[in-house]
Parts: structure tokens; sequence; C-alpha cells
């Protein structure tokens, strides 16, 4: 009877469960269905139309291919435009007839690093050579954001808003001393006195050379913050610091007297702005388009057969096969050989957006464009970083483009195995044993503290991935392997210096690889190719309840497995005749 009752039991909890799922799915479903019905079709704009631009999240490298654009309720598939829609989107607003200007609103910049903004920046002034107005006003102002808005024709801020102007910082988290106090040993390995990605561990605060990179880093980055703001706005950089350094905005009435802005006005006294500049009487409502519907109204295509491949490597490098947001095994692989066998692809550009990662994944990807640098040119364009395995798999193009403040180099190698025996023991009097059939099985073990053969064993690793780092440097740059050494030692460097020491060729966005790929095989007119292909949605949205289907399945099973186990140990009692224990062959 009392089997009975359990599996009786079991098979209700598995209906049930089985019967929510299937609810889940359905009103998910339908909601993804309703939040979409709203975003489809061409959007028609009439005259005076001004696009307006805001930026108050994470844009990422490119727009997801997404049909359902209003669904927000999972962050991972909600529409965001990315990078090159809104750079494409100014591009067109330069010459479209019904675009009168364009209004910045500047609440919450977020973006992402300043080579971002760079990029959109550069696109305002480019569209500022048609004579078209841009205006700018927030209630609240980052350093972002006014970087952004100094190439405005006006900036406005609301009276009892804020500025922040105080400079840039860095500042690193060090878990030293918790881990000794945890005793939990970091067995650190690594080839670069300037790799500081284990400071972190090892020390209490920033080595002297770490200090050093990061502070001459931020300078070269700060400089050009700087430069750019006062070539903008006619303001003496020396002012400017001045300003940063004295904590002179303290205010809104701060930001309008030292002209850091033109005017405190409310948003709807910039209606009337607008209105005004666009020639509408008092009572007509101003009409702004974002930049999500100003995509979806005719773009002019030409009829070209010539493609060029734009390929985003966007993400950590892993050993895994890679996704929209991960550079793996395969996905960058794959669509490098899909545009070298394409015939109408002349050139191609990788766009990279990596702080490195896995150095096998990036040697393999450096190899796939060694043999297509062959057939086709490749040049590589990078983004907020491009560093470590971000530079690996950049080193071999033809030619390298940066934004002056890509974050870049960092050409080192490290790896951190933790020995947390005394942690176990000392602090949870938890213990472990071992059984092997060499003496160095099982070596990779978080339970016990390496010695000094093993030791060696890893550290040669590390020496000989450094080795190769360089030599596929100074192969791709045309360097000795002492002449990368020399600016090697996993130093950071901004797509400024990177330039000056010869790590990067060109500086500029998107728009200035694609154009030299363009020169290189002597083509005027093309189209884009995008690549890694991107998948709908909808296949998104079934992955992921996919994998919170396993998730929850396992979560809910294992507490139940756990008390199965000490239950069935509490009858162990006199002489057994089975296992004394579970295992598994690692």
């Amino acid at each position: 009877m009392k089997q009975f009752f359990k599996f009786t039991f079991a098979s209700m909890v598995g209906f049930l469960l089985s019967l929510f799922l299937v609810f889940l799915f359905f009103m998910m479903f339908t909601f993804f269905i309703i939040s979409s019905v709203d975003d489809g079709g061409t959007v028609t704009i009439s005259d005076k139309t001004i696009l307006k631009i805001r930026l108050d999240y994470q844009v990422p490298e490119r727009t997801s291919l997404d049909s359902f654009n209003s669904f927000d309720v999972i962050p991972s598939l909600a529409k965001k435009i990315g990078l090159n829609d809104i750079t494409k989107s100014i591009k067109k607003a330069k010459t479209d007839k019904k675009v009168s200007g364009i209004f910045l609103d500047l609440d919450n910049i977020s973006v992402g690093g300043l080579a971002k903004i760079d990029a959109i920046r550069k696109s305002l002034i480019e569209f500022k050579t048609s004579n078209k107005f841009i205006v700018a006003h927030g209630n609240s102002i980052s350093e972002k954001g006014y970087y952004l808005a100094s190439v405005a024709d006006s900036i406005f801020l609301t009276p009892t808003g804020s500025l922040e102007f105080d400079g840039f910082a860095i500042e690193m988290m060090f878990f030293k001393k918790a881990l000794d106090k945890l005793e939990i040993e970091p067995q650190i390995f690594q080839h670069g006195k300037f790799k500081s990605a284990t400071e972190t561990f090892r020390l209490s605060k920033m080595s002297i050379e770490n200090r050093t990179q990061m502070r001459e880093y931020l300078a070269s980055v700060y400089d050009n913050f700087i430069s750019n703001i006062s070539q903008s706005t006619n303001l003496k950089n020396k002012n400017l610091v001045d300003l940063a350094d004295n904590l002179e905005i303290n205010s809104a009435e701060d930001a309008y007297k030292y002209g850091l802005v033109d005017s405190l006005i409310y948003s709807d006294q910039v209606d009337s702005l607008l209105r005004n500049l666009v020639g509408f009487e008092s009572k007509r409502k101003v009409k702004t388009v974002t930049v999500k519907k100003y995509l979806r109204t005719d773009f002019e295509s030409n009829s070209s057969k010539n493609r060029i491949a734009v390929i985003y490597a966007d993400g950590e490098i892993t050993n895994g096969k890679g996704n929209e947001h991960e550079i793996g095994t395969e996905n960058i692989i794959k669509s490098i050989r899909i545009a070298k066998k394409n015939k109408n692809v002349k050139a191609i550009v990788l766009r990279v957006n990596s702080p490195g990662g896995s150095p096998l994944t990036s040697d393999m990807i450096w190899r796939e464009i060694i043999l297509t640098k062959k057939v086709k040119p490749i040049i590589v364009s990078m983004s907020d970083y491009a560093a470590s395995g971000g530079y690996y798999i950049s080193c071999a193009a033809d030619t390298i483009v940066a934004e002056p403040t890509t974050l870049t180099g960092s050409i080192g190698v490290f790896g951190i195995i933790p020995n947390t025996q005394k942690f176990f023991n000392n602090k949870l009097g938890v213990t472990f044993d071992q059984i092997k059939t060499n003496k160095n099985s099982g070596m990779m073990t978080m339970s016990k503290p390496l010695n000094e053969s093993q030791r060696k064993y890893i550290q040669d690793q590390v020496e000989e991935i450094y080795v190769d780092f360089t030599s596929r440097v100074g192969e791709g740059r045309g360097m000795t392997f002492e002449q990368v050494d020399n600016i090697a030692q996993g130093r950071i460097w901004s797509g400024l210096q990177a330039k000056e020491i010869g790590l990067v060729d060109e500086l500029g966005g998107l728009d200035v690889a694609i154009d030299i790929a363009a020169d290189k095989v002597n083509i005027d007119s093309y189209k884009i190719l995008e690549y890694p292909k991107q998948k709908e949605a909808f296949e998104k949205f079934m992955e992921i309840l996919s994998a919170d289907i396993k998730v929850n399945l396992f979560e809910l099973q294992k507490p139940f497995d756990n008390v199965a186990k000490v239950s069935n140990a509490l009858k162990y009692t006199g002489i057994q005749t089975r296992l004394p224990f579970n295992f598994e062959i690692n």
C-alpha cells in the first residue's frame, strides 16, 4: 500500500508539473504573439519629422533579428537597436528630405564603452554637414551623455536637473584578504608583468605595473574625451579639466554658468523650440520618429551584386560553439568560411568586441583568417574591446581599425587553479580522498595543492601559449618577437596608443573599416551582408524555455534525490552486500 501511494503521488506531481509547464508555455506564447502585433509593416513619415534618439540601454553591436519587437518580459528577447542600425539611421536621415533634424534624449544614457559613443558621435558630426539641426536635452546628464551631446547645435538641461562632470576613474576590487581568511589559495600561472587579471586574487592593491598601464590608458581616453568636447563646443581644454578638478559643476545653474549647456528649460519648452525649428504653429504637435520605427521606412538600395561581409565577433571567447553574444569554435569560423566561398563577397570586415578568453578557440579563428586572407582581404574593426584573445583573432588581418578609446593589446596569458583544501577541511569539516592510476592523475582539482612538478607543467603551457601568441602578432604586424614582447607582457593600450606602437593601422569606426575593404577590392557600389546568421525570436524563446525547464526540473528533483540518499544510508546496519559509495569517473 505504501508503494501504491508513493507511485500515485509521484504520478500526480509529474502530471501537475507537466500541466503547469504546458499552461506556462501557452500563456507566454499567447503574450508573445499579442505583443508583436503592433510592430509589423512599413512605416511612412511625413514632412518635417524629427528623428528622436534615446540610448538608455546597453547598445549591442547589431540589432537582433526579432519579429517580436515589443516582447520585453524576457530581457534577452527584447528588441534592442544595435550600433549598426543607429548609425545607419543617422546616415539615412542626413539625406532624407522628410527629416528636419535630430533630437537627442540624454536621460539615462548607457550605450556601453566610449568606443560606441564615439561611433554614434561621428555619425552625428557627419549628419551636421547637411545643415539640419541637432538638439539635445536631459533631466540628468551623465559624462557619456554630455560627450555625445557636445556635437549638438544646442544642449538644454532641466532647471532642477544635474550634469555630471568630474572626470574618469577605474576602481578594482581585490579579494586576497578574503581568500586568506577563507584559507583559499589561488594557484596562479601567468606570463606578462602587466597581466593584471590575477592581481585581484593575489594582491590587496594594484601593482606598480598595473597602476602605470591603467593610469596611462585612462589618461589617453580622457584626453580624447576632453579634446573632442573642446573641438565641438569651443570650450578650452584646460578650462574643461579645471571644471572637473574643482567640482565646479554642482548644479544646473553651474552647467549654464560655465557654458556647458545653452539654456535651462523643461521638456515642454523643448517641444516649443522644436516646433519653431520645423516651422509649425504653436498648437501643432511636433512629429518625431524613433530609430526603431525609422528603420521600417523605405531605405534606398542599390542593385550592385557586390557584397562586403561584416562578421560580428562579439563577447567572450569560449570553447563552446558560440552564439550572438559569445565567440565559439563554430559560429565565427563558419561565418568566415561562408563569406570566403560566396563569390559575391569581395571583402570581409571582422567586427571585434571581445575581452578575450580561450587561447585554443582564438588560435582556431586566427588560422581561418590566415587561410581566408589568401583569397579575400580581411579588415578588422575594433569596438569597445579587442584585448588578449580579442587581439589574437585580430592580429592576422590585412588592416586593423580601432576607435581612439578601444581597449586593446593585453598580449599575455594567465591561468588560476584555486586550492580549497584548507577551506573545506578547516572551515566546513569536509575532506576529500582520491584514487588514481598515475602519479599526476587528477591534478586539476581544487581539493588539494599542486606539487612543484605539476606547477612547472602548467607554467610551461602558459609560456608556450605566450610564445605562440606573440609570434602570431609578430607575423601579422611585421615585427620581431622581441619588438612584440616589448609592448606585450599583458599590457593594455587605448586605440590611440596602439596606433602609435604599431598594433593598429587606422583610427575610426566600422564605416572606416568598410571603406578600406571596398578600396582594397576597388568597388564603389556594394551591399552589406552580416554574419553570423541570427536566430528568429521564437527560436530563441524556445531555447530559453527548454533550458529553463531542464534547470527547474533538475533543481526540483535534486532535494528529493538527496533525501533518498540520506534515507537509504540510515538503513545501512550490519553487513551489506553493495557498493559502499556512489562515484563518477572524471
